[in-house]
């Protein structure tokens, strides 16, 4: 449900936070400026009370305090900083990139950037004119992890506990690894565990090898949670020899008291406990303290590792150079076709292909198979092609000369399927046109640190938008939330594709429908609890976040 615009000033949250200024402040001042702030006054004039009065009256002291109120009030408006009001919890410090670090809110300005060919290029955004471009009201969410007293206590005894060792093994993609190192580090705790740092199954759809120290930050991962639980690179050596718990067969949606229930007893008798295939195993609905840490770990605590924001960072700044920018997840890869049990509408071979597939390898439908793929398609259960996402993003207001990234694989039919996007919007650009040979060339055959790519340049966006939904599209639309709500838009499949058939609406009729249709989908704030069995990490509020105006809970 979306938040209402009403706000209740009177319900405030003292807590202790820090304020972060820009270096360029700093370096302003010189040393001895900084030097006098330091240094105090030998020994108090006899004259200061009449010195005191004097200065008041002397126009140099009003000019700089009037000086230093508009210098306060410039950082309220550029910043989001109020040094008069608290921010609620402020845990979103530290740096950020958007990749999985703390939380820097800055302002969209003209900026001094580098364009691939290494040329300088300065260039103001006359495009942030233009509505496509205005973010939603995030009405004053902020990033707010408050653990409970009860928590902080336990986590003495927790971090203390030599006895039990969790091990776990992730699978899939890196977005579906991402989701089950968030719930390994929530199991742990549960548990009262020591985590090993979570081994990477070999994708064989993909042959990526990685490790996850060659996508993540490992250090910062267990720095960021030294206050939750115990992370250790490998198992100590008194347990190197032991034939571990393992456990296959978790159900689906299980509870804490499941957990501790099913594993605890069999921990402190064997000592380590090993847990594969964790995807959707834990319940969406915990207690508030296990929906924070599951905050912390995705937002804070899982950052790419240096190389990869790096090149990303460098990747975002290169679009960011010509102007704002939309980030476009396309989802219409062979794979997902076959999955969904959805056609991609280019040809009657390719749509052979698909159902060929599909019929060879029936347990790769994920979609239910009782449908046709007409009944699907009218669900909103299958991706966006190509021109059904040029027809929204025209309706929606994207400007023809706009800068779009677009995310994904290599679509079914290669570049012929992307065809009416890069018609429409001839500013089309992926990482592979952005980054150099040189620079790509390390990860080109790492799958997971290239969606690692994709992500840090999709979630830095103006606006993004996922054609379809799926972890990379859920976790950014998150991440975008819990970073101020930046403009996220979610296609409304199920009611607009009727519209899509209807030949006899024109241009301007359909675009008015379909941007009514999305008014509300663009990015609000919206409460997890308005729908059981939301992921905290993609709708964080009210766990997570908090206003001024918000109760407690």
């Amino acid at each position: 449900m979306a938040i209402s615009k009403s706000v209740n000033n009177n319900k405030k949250h003292h807590h202790q936070c820090y304020i972060s200024v820009p270096s360029e402040i700093i370096n302003s001042l010189s040393s001895n400026s900084l030097q006098s702030l330091l240094v105090s006054p030998k020994k108090a004039s006899k004259t200061g009370a009449f010195s005191r009065s004097k200065l008041l009256k002397n126009p140099k002291t009003w000019f700089m305090f009037l000086f230093l109120s508009g210098f306060l009030l410039m950082l309220k408006m550029w910043y989001n900083f109020d040094p008069f009001l608290p921010n609620p919890c402020g845990n979103g410090s530290g740096s950020g990139s958007g990749s999985g670090s703390g939380v820097i809110l800055t302002p969209q300005k003209d900026s001094l950037s580098i364009i691939p060919n290494g040329v300088l290029n300065y260039e103001t955004k006359d495009e942030e004119t233009n509505d496509f471009w205005k973010q939603p009201d995030g009405f004053g969410y902020r990033p707010c992890l408050d653990f409970s007293k009860e928590y902080k206590k336990s986590s003495v005894e927790i971090l203390k506990d030599r006895t039990k060792y969790l091990v776990v093994v992730v699978s899939g993609g890196m977005n579906q690894q991402r989701n089950q190192i968030v719930d390994a580090v929530v199991i742990a705790r549960i548990l009262g565990a020591a985590l090993v740092v979570p081994i990477l199954q070999v994708n064989v759809i993909w042959g990526d090898e990685s490790e996850f120290s060659d996508i993540f930050d490992v250090d910062h991962f267990k720095e960021a949670l030294a206050d939750d639980v115990r992370i250790l690179s490998s198992l100590p050596s008194n347990h190197l020899m032991s034939r571990p718990v393992e456990e296959k067969h978790t159900p689906l949606h299980v509870s804490p008291q499941w957990i501790r229930a099913r594993y605890l007893k069999r921990m402190r008798r064997e000592g380590v406990l090993l847990l594969r295939g964790l995807d959707s195993r834990l319940s969406k609905d915990l207690p508030s303290d296990l929906q924070k840490l599951r905050c912390k770990v995705a937002f804070h605590a899982l950052r790419f590792a240096p190389s990869i924001r790096e090149l990303g960072d460098k990747l975002t700044e290169r679009m960011r150079s010509k102007g704002p920018y939309l980030a476009l997840h396309l989802r219409m890869e062979k794979d997902v076709w076959v999955r969904t049990g959805c056609l991609p509408g280019l040809s009657p071979e390719y749509d052979e292909i698909i159902y060929k597939e599909r019929k060879s390898r029936p347990e790769l439908l994920t979609s239910r198979s009782n449908m046709t793929y007409h009944d699907r398609k009218l669900a909103g259960l299958c991706p966006l092609n190509a021109l059904e996402v040029t027809r929204l993003l025209k309706a929606l207001g994207v400007p023809k000369n706009g800068q779009i990234f677009w995310a994904g694989g290599n679509p079914l039919g290669g570049p012929q399927a992307l065809l009416p996007l890069v018609t429409e919007f001839p500013h089309f650009y992926n990482k592979k046109d952005l980054g150099l040979a040189k620079e790509l060339e390390p990860f080109a055959k790492k799958a997971s640190i290239m969606a690692a790519l994709d992500y840090i340049v999709s979630e830095n966006s103006d606006v993004f938008m996922a054609s379809h939904g799926g972890n990379m599209g859920h976790a950014i639309q998150g991440h975008r939330a819990y970073l101020g709500h930046k403009k996220t838009i979610t296609p409304n499949k199920r009611q607009m594709l009727t519209h899509f058939l209807k030949t006899s609406l024109n241009e301007n009729e359909f675009n008015k429908i379909i941007l009514d249709l999305h008014r509300d989908s663009m990015g609000q704030p919206e409460l997890r609890t308005s729908k059981v069995g939301r992921d905290v990490t993609k709708f964080p509020i009210p766990e997570c976040m908090r206003n001024d105006s918000s109760s407690s809970y």
